[in-house]
């Protein structure tokens, strides 16, 4: 059940538009700069997230939902492009189900728009663990 979202498919249509992987680099550090910024409190090592080379933190907020228990995420990098790419994964996961997004691989659906492709074996595998996470994080809730 691998599903998107309305804030995702957003972000997979403009980088459809860009030619080249450099102008979508550049969209997807102008997405990471877009995302709230995490207190002190918050880049805490409960809060990091292992695996990736950039210094990565990772907030799960839940909620009751009629169908279920609503997860939001807040996230923030020392590195802008990992920024970008926390926000296509927060934009993939935050604001759904637990059980949703517990289903939901967001890997084939980050390969559909070529994104670790065009990233190096240290951001892929980064990228990896944060989808890693935030789907632990789900299973838990």
């Amino acid at each position: 059940m691998n599903k998107t979202t309305p804030a995702f498919d957003e972000i997979a249509e403009n980088l459809s538009f860009l030619d080249d992987w450099e102008d979508r680099y550049r969209y997807i550090i102008e997405l990471g700069q877009g995302l709230a910024l995490l207190t002190d409190e918050e880049r805490s090592a409960d809060n990091k997230v292992h695996g990736c080379a950039s210094q990565v933190w990772l907030v799960t907020e839940s909620a009751p939902g009629d169908a279920g228990t609503i997860l939001t995420f807040r996230g923030d990098s020392d590195a802008m492009i990992v920024k970008g790419l926390i926000a296509i994964v927060l934009a993939l996961y935050s604001g759904r189900t637990a059980a949703d997004i517990a289903a939901t691989d967001a890997m084939p659906i980050l390969d559909s728009i070529g994104l670790r492709e065009h990233l190096s074996t240290q951001r892929s595998n980064g990228l990896a663990a944060m989808v890693a996470r935030l789907r632990a994080d789900a299973q838990a809730s």
